[in-house]
């Protein structure tokens, strides 16, 4: 044996272990709730503030609206899940036929399909007569590569409400909490809008870590864009108050 030759248990390579990123819905749902969390709340707060001086009138809004808006926030998440469902259906239930009935239109699709990866046409032949022996396999194959849909989780409309819904709520307290602790409106509000503008930078670093965005940046959109969105409906507030 070699003496430079390494052991033998050192020719084993770790197996490569490629981490991706796969909550991105979960994400999606909490940027969602927790962005109109912050912003609407603290827009209601706020046009309040400017009409009565005690903040148990402004926290008794803020709950309502709290509630009402994670109420319909949930909501808009679960049928829009259950809308991505049913649209996945009702496009597989379409491919399925095709390929019985199209059988021909079918096979060109898919060698259109592998054409633009650049598979030749002898390979492309032999992939079609592979998925011609597994029906199911084909009308996969066709979801993903022609119409780019995934199969949607069967749980994912009940669990995007309730994140969406959470998050709405978690998001909302904070533009209402200074009113919880301060008893005079036009004192709370400041409090309000730093505390806010805080929350917002902290949710845009934690968002940037979750997506591999730079914190930084993350932190920046979000508090700017918060910030426009939170002084676009404080303003409309005041203007009809």
């Amino acid at each position: 044996m070699d003496a430079n030759q390494p052991p033998e248990s050192h020719l084993h390579l770790r197996p490569h272990v490629e981490e991706h990123f796969t909550a991105g819905d979960v994400v999606r749902d909490v940027v969602i709730g927790m962005s109109d969390g912050l912003t609407v709340p603290f827009a209601l707060a706020a046009g309040i503030s400017g009409a009565v001086a005690s903040s148990h009138l402004v926290v008794t809004a803020g709950l309502a609206e709290v509630a009402a808006g994670s109420i319909a926030m949930g909501l808009g998440g679960y049928l829009a899940a259950r809308g991505d469902a049913d649209h996945y259906e009702r496009e597989r239930r379409r491919e399925e036929a095709e390929v019985v009935e199209k059988t021909s239109a079918a096979e060109s699709e898919v060698l259109a399909i592998l054409t633009a990866y650049g598979v030749d046409e002898g390979a492309g032949v032999a992939v079609v007569e592979a998925l011609k022996r597994q029906p199911s396999r084909w009308v996969d194959f066709m979801m993903r590569f022609e119409l780019g849909l995934e199969r949607p989780n069967p749980r994912r409309a009940l669990g995007s409400a309730t994140t969406i819904g959470g998050a709405y709520v978690a998001g909302g307290l904070f533009p209402l909490l200074p009113y919880m602790l301060v008893g005079e409106a036009a004192r709370a509000l400041p409090l309000s809008v730093a505390l806010t503008l805080v929350a917002l930078l902290v949710f845009g670093i934690i968002k940037g870590r979750f997506t591999g965005a730079p914190a930084v940046r993350s932190a920046a959109q979000t508090v700017v864009i918060g910030g426009i969105a939170a002084a676009a409906a404080f303003g409309l507030v005041r203007l009809f108050d």
